[in-house]
């Protein structure tokens, strides 16, 4: 489970050697399932430790509390799902239509989010109510939210999607859109669908929200104030 992210967010003081290291992965490993497992308010630091190989006073050598080591799985399985929009979105090198990127990002984040359903059920519900979980959170999505944001002024400008949208409450709307919908789907099951017809389903909605093209809208549409 490491990523660079979680290395920057390594306490500073923090064990540095490759046992340590090691030692802290494997703390994450056995913390994420013993979350997917139990919850948040049932795990117990105990229970992570254990499933991890190591004794319980081993865990303060990398992680002050619960919810510390809760909140680093959760930032790393939001890049896991987030993943997609640095490498097929705003993939400077692709030369895909912005159609079959987007139904690709698509695709990517619901396959991430279906494998992840367990941890992600608890995330969601846990943010809900922790102030503490939930505002790292806020802080990522906020900047994600900024990247689409940005590439939809990009299409604006090239004429590629409506240039009435506001940028800012478009990219809210449908990242809003996408999230919840994985949600229902692989988490609280209230959407029994072929996974394919899903992401096609998921894809023409964002699409059409955005009045999408592979080339320039009709002059008629009404420029961006």
């Amino acid at each position: 489970m490491a990523t660079a992210a979680q290395a920057e967010r390594e306490k500073v003081n923090g064990p540095r050697s490759s046992k340590g290291l090691r030692a802290r992965a494997r703390l994450l490993d056995g913390a994420k399932q013993v979350f997917e497992e139990n919850g948040f308010l049932e795990a117990r630091i105990s229970d992570i430790a254990e499933r991890a190989g190591l004794s319980h006073g081993s865990f303060y050598h990398y992680f002050e509390s619960k919810e510390e080591i809760f909140r680093e799985v959760a930032a790393t399985v939001d890049e896991r799902l987030s993943a997609p929009l640095d490498s097929v979105i705003l993939d400077a090198g692709s030369t895909a239509p912005p159609r079959q990127r987007i139904r690709e990002a698509i695709r990517r984040h619901l396959e991430s989010y279906r494998d992840e359903a367990r941890i992600m059920g608890v995330i969601e519900q846990v943010s809900r109510y922790d102030e503490v979980v939930q505002g790292p959170r806020l802080v990522r999505h906020n900047h994600y939210r900024q990247l689409v944001a940005d590439s939809i002024r990009q299409l604006q400008r090239r004429g590629l999607a409506d240039r009435t949208l506001d940028p800012t409450i478009a990219a809210a709307g449908l990242g809003a859109m996408t999230s919840r919908f994985a949600e229902m789907w692989f988490v609280q099951g209230l959407l029994d669908c072929n996974f394919d017809d899903g992401v096609e389903q998921l894809t023409t909605l964002f699409v059409n929200a955005l009045r999408l093209t592979d080339g320039p809208l009709r002059p008629s549409a009404r420029k961006a104030k």
